[in-house]
């Protein structure tokens, strides 16, 4: 999930993101920002989801998770 983590890293306006990372700690974290996530892992990934389902993600790791067990359903 490198790949993830790089992408989202742009989306978000950083040079990396960890794991670990709170997601709300970034400023570009915003309605826009997970607008841009979801349309990332979507084109990317081949993964739908809702910014409704975002909302009990916390991490970075959280979000890659997800991301993850979705392309294996």
């Amino acid at each position: 999930m490198d790949e993830f983590y790089t992408k989202l890293a742009e989306i978000l306006e950083v040079d990396e993101v960890r794991e670990d990372s709170q997601l709300e700690s970034f400023p570009a974290w915003d309605s826009l920002g997970v607008l841009a996530a979801i349309a990332m892992i979507d084109s990317s990934y081949g993964v739908n989801l809702t910014s409704t389902e975002l909302t009990g993600v916390k991490t970075v790791g959280e979000f890659a998770r997800l991301v993850e067990s979705r392309r294996k359903a």
